[in-house]
Formats: structure tokens, sequence, C-alpha cells
């Protein structure tokens, strides 16, 4: 049993999803309006997400040997919602109130070959974690660790792309909601909403839910056949 899972974004109408793009073509706040109404209490955002806009600047710096940590979880605290992030091998720095930053208590997910001493300094500053998967993060177990332990019900998925096309290309995502602001990006290496898929996939299809226009953004939702 996992959560239901929606990947909300803001995009530009060629699909990019630059942040500080699309800040520029949604500047009343619609997405985030919109994310409420989803019903969410927990987001979850990939590595170069939160090293943009979240972490402190540079990566962890070990002291001792490395000795893989292994499947382990660790709940800081109990919460209706979290802030989830993805880290693989666990480098990402931290400042000492991450609930505050984020709102909502930070929780991890890293895999098996993160070190027991960035365990160790997650746990010092009452970061929740779950480590999964032999060498990349095993999100399928993840997600049904988020539901059964941490008792998520509903994610919002919020990017980056390549998560997001994993989270895709690995069957995880119930709902795509997507907001199209007023302007394209074009630049080129720009991530798209989703992203990093083999080139041997096929399109995941999908089923029309609803839309609407607000101030010139467009709002799609899509059920995952």
């Amino acid at each position: 049993m996992r959560p239901y899972i929606i990947c909300h974004m803001m995009a530009s109408l060629d699909g990019r999803i630059d942040c500080a793009m699309t800040e520029q073509i949604d500047d009343t706040n619609h997405y985030y309006e919109a994310l409420a109404k989803l019903d969410c209490h927990s987001t979850l955002e990939g590595k170069t997400t939160l090293a943009m806009h979240y972490a402190q600047d540079g990566v962890f710096q070990p002291r001792l040997t490395h000795e893989a940590a292994g499947r382990q979880l660790y709940k800081a605290v109990e919460s209706v919602g979290y802030a989830i992030g993805v880290d693989t091998l666990g480098t990402l720095l931290w400042d000492d109130n991450t609930t505050e930053l984020f709102g909502r208590p930070l929780l991890m997910i890293l895999s098996e070959q993160a070190s027991q001493e960035y365990l160790d300094y997650l746990k010092g500053k009452h970061i929740s974690y779950i480590t999964t998967g032999q060498n990349d993060i095993d999100l399928t177990s993840a997600m049904e660790t988020l539901r059964t332990v941490f008792g998520v019900e509903r994610l919002a998925v919020v990017g980056g792309g390549h998560i997001n096309g994993s989270m895709l290309d690995q069957g995880l995502i119930d709902e795509v909601s997507m907001m199209y602001g007023y302007g394209i990006d074009g630049r080129e290496g720009m991530a798209a909403a989703f992203d990093g898929r083999p080139m041997d996939r096929k399109p995941v299809r999908l089923t029309f839910k609803s839309v609407e226009e607000q101030d010139g953004i467009v709002w799609m939702r899509y059920q995952v056949k």
C-alpha cells in the first residue's frame, strides 16, 4: 500500500519548469493555491530542487571511513504532513530548524549506500529518514514506508523533472496536475516537467479529468492510466 500520488507542476507553454522562470509567469501564486486544493499535506522534491532552494551551501564531508547504512528508518516526530526530499548518497547540508524552513518536518529518502555517519548527522538535526535500495533509491519501497510508517495518504510530487520522470516511469504517479503560465522559456538545456526517462520507453497514456483557466493560467488535471 502506498499514498495516492499527484505530480503538481507549473510550466511555461513549452513545458519548462525552472523555478526562477516560473515565478515570472505566475506572479499571483495560483500554483500554491491549486496545490492547497489538492489536499496533499506532504510534498516530495528531488535533490536538485532542494539544493537550489533549501539546503545550505556545500556538501557533507565525512570524517570517518565510509560505512554503508543499509536499510533503516528513523521517525524524528509524528506529523500530519512532511516535506520529503530525495538525496541518494546523503550529501545535502541542513540548518538546525528545518521544520521552520519548510513549515513541516523534513523527511529524507536515501539509498542504502548513504553513510551511517550522514544518518547520524540527520538524526542530530531531528530529521526523519528512510534508506532503501542497494545502489539507487527503491522508490516503490519508499512510498510504501511513507504510507505504513509515516501515515502519508496523499503526496504531491513537486519536482524537479528527473524525480518526476523516475516516479512516472516506475508507475508511481496516479494523477498529473499541470499549470501552464503565460510565457515561453525556450532556453537550451532547461529541464522539462518530466525528464530523464530511458529512450526505449513509450509515452504514458493519460485520461482527461478537468481544466480551469485562472487569470491567463491554464490548470489541467489527468489520471494516469
